[in-house]
């Protein structure tokens, strides 16, 4: 079943069949800023309709579609539509619509906003979607395609947040996939991360005659002589070792030039490995900075990578590359606490998301794609 699209204007048209690459580009040819995802989950509702083989369900600007084969695993692949703002560089190359560098399309370094976080990743996941039935092929896996919005804004507005809560039960699987960019490498979990605030209390007085009260900026070098001495942990979890980060990132005092400051706000953020619930993170944070104020704003598990459970063990075996930890945050943990083990794995550089020159090589996404299909049709 599948949900009308609410909108009256066209929708972009999406050929799933053409080159993996030029999928790429027609994807960031949609500008979907999160909150602006809906052209581009109507686009994708419209061609995973013509997928016979798939059940469609629409929930605001994310979708799921699903096999129902009746095989004896089911694996999902999971992807986010949106992306971060466009970038303010004039004459930035990381904008939208995308580029090719040799000006022909579908060959070399292609440009954009989306083309590693994650486009590339969401092209592969359309591309299996409409070609693994090709010539009376059948996957060995039941597969669930997710493709969510508002991954790279709060938490609270997650899509794939949105979908547990609402289709729980069609999230159900075996192991899970993310196609965040890892450079074509498998990096099982990811830490987790929290955030904290430390406060100092002073008392405010005129600068001329500060004697007369308490510098509360100046009672945060501790906590900032304590965060600079720490030295951060690897900590081997499953056979992966995660390193650990613990750093002020924000400081926060003072009302004018003139006046001894009364308050002062250190922000901490912890990203700790996952064999630490929050509660423990926080154990590790409140021990380090004892005899401070310290409260904790955010916190997010982490995710073990689950490398061990069998659908897992024969895609890294299928992938071929040593596995790696994951050390940013990303929405494997949703997974992991749903009970599912999850690793990353998509095409491009990590490092290159987010910034003005955001790109992926062609091929880059070409053997993402080969590795998958390999992996599921066995």
């Amino acid at each position: 079943m599948t949900a009308e699209p609410t909108h009256h204007t066209s929708v972009s048209a999406l050929d799933l069949r053409q080159d993996v690459a030029l999928l790429t580009a027609a994807l960031m040819d949609i500008n979907s800023v999160s909150g602006n995802e809906k052209e581009l989950a109507d686009a994708v509702e419209a061609a995973l309709a013509g997928v016979p083989q798939l059940t469609i369900v629409r929930d605001g600007d994310s979708i799921i579609a699903r096999t129902e084969l009746g095989k004896a695993e089911r694996v999902i692949l999971a992807g986010h539509l949106d992306t971060v703002p466009l970038p303010l560089t004039e004459g930035s190359k990381g904008t939208v619509p995308s580029t090719w560098e040799s000006g022909v399309p579908g060959e070399g370094v292609l440009y954009g906003r989306g083309a590693t976080d994650m486009k590339g990743g969401v092209a592969v996941q359309l591309a299996l979607a409409a070609t693994m039935f090709d010539d009376g092929a059948q996957p060995q896996r039941d597969v669930t395609f997710v493709f969510y919005d508002h991954e790279e804004v709060e938490a609270v507005k997650s899509g794939l947040g949105r979908l547990v809560r609402n289709h729980g039960h069609l999230l159900d699987g075996d192991f899970a996939i993310l196609l965040e960019p890892t450079n074509g490498t498998v990096e099982g979990g990811c830490n987790g991360t929290s955030r904290f605030e430390a406060t100092t209390i002073g008392e405010s007085a005129h600068s001329a005659r500060a004697w007369m009260g308490s510098n509360a900026i100046h009672a945060a070098a501790p906590i900032l002589a304590r965060l600079a001495a720490c030295e951060p942990q690897t900590i081997n979890v499953d056979g992966l070792d995660y390193r650990e980060s613990l750093n002020a990132v924000k400081i926060n005092g003072g009302t004018a030039g003139n006046v001894i400051p009364d308050r002062c706000v250190v922000e901490i953020n912890y990203r700790f490995a996952p064999d630490k619930t929050p509660d423990q993170a926080e154990a590790v944070v409140r021990d380090l900075l004892k005899g401070f104020d310290v409260v904790r704003t955010d916190a997010a598990a982490g995710a073990r990578p689950g490398l061990n459970h069998p659908a897992a063990a024969s895609f890294v075996a299928a992938v071929g590359a040593e596995p790696k930890p994951k050390y940013g945050w990303t929405d494997v943990a949703r997974f992991s606490e749903l009970g599912i083990p999850a690793v990353n794995f998509g095409p491009g550089d990590a490092l290159l998301a987010h910034k003005d020159n955001e790109h992926v090589h062609a091929d880059a996404v070409r053997e993402c794609l080969r590795a998958l299909r390999s992996w599921l049709q066995g």
